[in-house]
């Protein structure tokens, strides 16, 4: 015995109440890109105080007693330089994964690298604070250098400052990888500016040559970094304000996500 099923026997599902999910998809990419710009802009403002307002006008190269000196001036600024670099490495484990969602409808695999690379980074950034903090704790602890004269003392708060300008730049390394990814994947998406895509791959060069020249050059004190640099600054503060500013292009988003 066969049973006949009419159409009128099979249920129908009812169109769903509000906006279709595609413009729901955009919306939501938008947002995301707004939210993106907006921690860039706190990883920007915090690290650039904590390296040019705080270590920049404390740390003194080949100087322990002047270095020291200057962290006895300002401890609290030193502080405050610890936390507002906490705050940039928190804020920047959220951006790579916002950045990978933003990304991935152009290619999954790379997005998820670019964000593993950035988080690497954020790993080593958020260790090497260990460094920052041990300075001003040889200062202020107590019995614990007993056997140490001053220089010796003085000495170790210079090294562990330069140890962790190091870990700044080994950082540095997994973050222009990132960079040169992300660069890959702007330049691809179609719905963000292609030139933004070039900056940032310029910014990636501009990370490892400077690194290079730390690790790779004994006793180099850092005087071309502001010219390789520069693209780094100017393509970062560009993807920034784009993000926070204009967001996405939802209409060609939307063609990519189909």
């Amino acid at each position: 015995m066969t049973t006949t099923i009419t159409h009128t026997d099979i249920p129908t599902a009812e169109a769903p109440d509000g906006p279709s999910p595609g413009p729901l998809r955009a919306a939501g990419a938008r947002r995301t890109a707004r939210v993106a710009g907006g921690l860039y802009l706190v990883i920007f403002v915090c690290g650039l105080f904590s390296e040019i307002a705080v270590r920049s006008s404390i740390l003194e190269l080949g100087d322990p007693t002047a270095t020291v000196q200057n962290l006895l001036d300002a401890p609290g600024l030193f502080r405050i330089g610890f936390l507002t670099d906490l705050t940039m490495v928190v804020a920047d484990v959220a951006t790579a994964v916002l950045i990978y969602v933003l990304l991935a409808p152009v290619n999954r695999t790379v997005s998820l690298a670019a964000a593993a690379f950035r988080l690497v980074q954020s790993a080593i950034l958020g260790a090497n604070l260990l460094n920052h903090l041990m300075a001003i704790q040889l200062l202020e602890g107590d019995g614990l250098l007993g056997g140490f004269t001053t220089q010796q003392r003085d000495s170790l708060v210079l090294q562990s400052l330069e140890t962790h300008r190091f870990g700044y730049f080994i950082a540095l390394v997994f973050f222009a990888v990132h960079l040169a990814l992300l660069a890959w994947l702007i330049h691809r998406s179609g719905y963000l500016p292609r030139w933004l895509g070039w900056l940032l791959g310029a910014a990636a060069a501009g990370y490892l040559i400077d690194s290079a020249w730390f690790f790779v050059i004994p006793g180099y004190d850092g005087a071309f970094s502001p010219l390789v640099l520069a693209p780094a600054l100017i393509a970062e503060l560009s993807l920034l304000l784009w993000l926070l500013v204009r967001g996405i292009d939802t209409d060609r988003w939307e063609v990519r996500v189909r």
